[in-house]
């Protein structure tokens, strides 16, 4: 069976009941309106092939996705990967709006985390239903670090799989979540080797091709009821909690102290 690619840095090979939609802008993978447009075209391209029954979500480089760039290229230092620029106003809108048709797919998802997901790079990761990390991997929400407010539907996904208490705690703080406290508190959903990552993930998506079809779109159907149109709802909020801190001081100092590697001064302004 022959998928085509639906953008030049996003693949789609497919091998029995599963296919991989593979991501290719390493060593980060920063992501734009135009990346998360083909995944999931990509992903409703697939809904309407009959043997396939499950997708691996994957990427090549050193990261799993380390956030957005719809600005400027980012420095390209392996060791401090950062969502290099928050999400701006102009397109945004469309960003979320594609954010939203990935959980419209019907097709079960489970994520290779290799590496790091960056803040709205953990809003691609939470997409999946699943995630296979790998212990170098690192799961960070670190808007608030940056003076700004978390987008890509973290205000449904993140709860949802650590609870109200934790996600509050990696919001707040920012901090980043290796891969073995991810799997503790429930960010990731196996832990495997970075070597055997892919084959790990693919065991795990072809486990749930050996289930009848069918039944395990119906389920999912149930399971995610509603899911997609509360991202929407809240990603309308985000974007306008993110329009009045874009204009703030902090917002200015945290984006510079970013770019500058060094501890953000906030001053409340």
């Amino acid at each position: 069976m022959s998928v085509p690619n639906p953008a030049p840095d996003v693949s789609v090979e497919v091998d029995g009941h599963v296919a991989t939609v593979e991501i290719h802008r390493p060593p980060h993978n920063y992501f734009d309106v135009a990346l998360i447009r083909a995944i999931a075209s990509a992903y409703h391209a697939l809904d309407e092939e009959p043997d396939v029954r499950a997708i691996v979500l994957a990427s090549e480089g050193r990261s799993f996705c380390a956030g957005a760039q719809l600005a400027a290229p980012a420095p390209a230092d392996d060791s401090e990967a950062e969502d290099p620029e928050p999400t701006r106003r102009t397109g945004s809108g469309h960003l979320y709006q594609e954010a939203v048709r990935l959980l419209e797919a019907e097709t079960p998802v489970v994520a290779a985390v290799q590496g790091a997901a960056i803040g709205g790079g953990l809003g691609l990761a939470l997409s999946a239903d699943f995630r296979v990390a790998a212990p170098e991997a690192r799961f960070a929400a670190n808007f608030a670090r940056l003076g700004f407010h978390h987008g890509f539907g973290l205000t449904v996904t993140l709860p949802a799989l650590v609870g109200q208490q934790k996600a509050l705690n990696l919001l707040y703080t920012g901090r980043r979540v290796k891969g073995e406290e991810a799997l503790e508190i429930g960010l990731c959903d196996a832990l495997a080797p970075i070597e055997e990552l892919r084959d790990a993930a693919r065991e795990m998506a072809a486990e749930i091709a050996g289930s009848a079809p069918l039944a395990v779109r119906s389920i999912r159907r149930t399971m995610r009821r509603g899911l997609a149109e509360r991202v929407r709802i809240a990603t309308d909020h985000e974007l306008v909690e993110q329009d009045w801190l874009r204009e703030t001081n902090d917002f200015r100092e945290g984006v510079r102290a970013t770019a500058e590697r060094r501890t953000p001064d906030f001053t409340g302004s």
